[in-house]
């Protein structure tokens, strides 16, 4: 494929083309879009396998909404698409004939959203007592969220017993569980911007991939940290979308929603309030306990045992 470069402007040749893939797409003409193919595309991706990846797609993501050209990326057309379920990056690049002879679609990433290192709110603990870091730190060994964007600064919390169990007897109902009603709290004053409330608690052992985060809540600080907090108690969020918070205020309750295999909570700070499109920030705690001991400026990492100092 040849390597050049556009002016950053949308030409009237993949104007149309992209028009078209857009109509195409979201009527279910698959057939029109692969006929628009570039013989070698063509070859590189069958009808059947067109069909199968556009139709997959679309039963994902839905159909496109709204379609904006951001730039060309060599021989690329790159365009924010907005489709029901999701925001992407639909890249399409044609031949001398007006053929499709490259197309990728990811989530999109916007070049200019803000990127913070780590946070600058002081912030205590989400939770009263004594919790443990199941996951939490910069490594895969000791954090498995940091290969996802939004999440690889993410910690998961649960509370354990002096031996080590974070269930009381055999772990088959979340009642079970010891973090299972335990109280959330605001780390911070801030705006709540995203509650979701309505997802039901899974059993032990069981995950609800269709909702990932379950229930939610997510704090907008005043220097533009969001706060994400997943796998609340169904029913049990008493704040509202719109709601200003103080630091110690409650949430909700520890849960076992979205895709989670036991009761536990899951926090991280992001960038913007949308987790596709987000990038992680780092999160330090201004003052808490850590394995009995006192740590200023602290971010937990895996096994430590942590509580707010009063």
């Amino acid at each position: 494929m040849t390597n050049f470069t556009f002016g950053q402007k949308e030409t009237v040749t993949y104007k149309t083309v992209a028009d078209n893939f857009e109509a195409d797409y979201n009527s279910g003409n698959f057939e029109a879009i692969f006929a628009n193919f570039s013989s070698e595309m063509q070859t590189a991706l069958p009808l059947d396998k067109t069909k199968d990846f556009l139709s997959g797609l679309k039963l994902q993501a839905g159909k496109i909404t709204k379609r904006e050209f951001v730039k060309y990326e060599q021989t690329y057309a790159s365009y924010k698409t907005t489709f029901e379920r999701g925001l992407f990056a639909v890249n399409i690049s044609i031949d001398n004939n007006s053929k499709i002879n490259g197309l990728f679609i990811k989530l999109f990433k916007a070049d200019n959203l803000p990127k913070l290192q780590r946070n600058i709110t002081k912030l205590i603990l989400p939770f009263n007592e004594e919790w443990i870091v199941v996951w939490g730190g910069d490594t895969k060994e000791l954090n498995y969220h940091v290969d996802n964007e939004a999440q690889r600064n993410a910690f998961d919390f649960i509370i354990t017993d002096e031996k080590g169990k974070s269930f009381k007897t055999n772990g088959k109902t979340n009642e079970d569980y010891y973090a299972f009603g335990k109280e959330v709290i605001a780390p911070c004053n801030g705006e709540v911007v995203l509650v979701v409330d309505g997802v039901k608690d899974n059993m032990p052992g069981t995950l609800n991939p269709i909702y990932v985060p379950g229930n939610t809540v997510i704090i907008k600080t005043a220097n533009n940290e969001y706060l994400f907090f997943a796998h609340f108690k169904q029913h049990s969020i008493v704040v509202k979308q719109g709601q200003k918070v103080t630091q110690g205020q409650l949430l909700g309750l520890c849960g076992n929603s979205g895709n989670s295999s036991e009761p536990h909570l899951h926090f991280h700070i992001q960038n913007v309030e949308d987790i596709n499109i987000a990038t992680g920030v780092k999160c330090y705690f201004d003052i808490i306990q850590v394995n009995g001991q006192t740590k200023n400026d602290y971010s937990p990492i895996q096994k430590d045992k942590i509580k707010n100092i009063k």
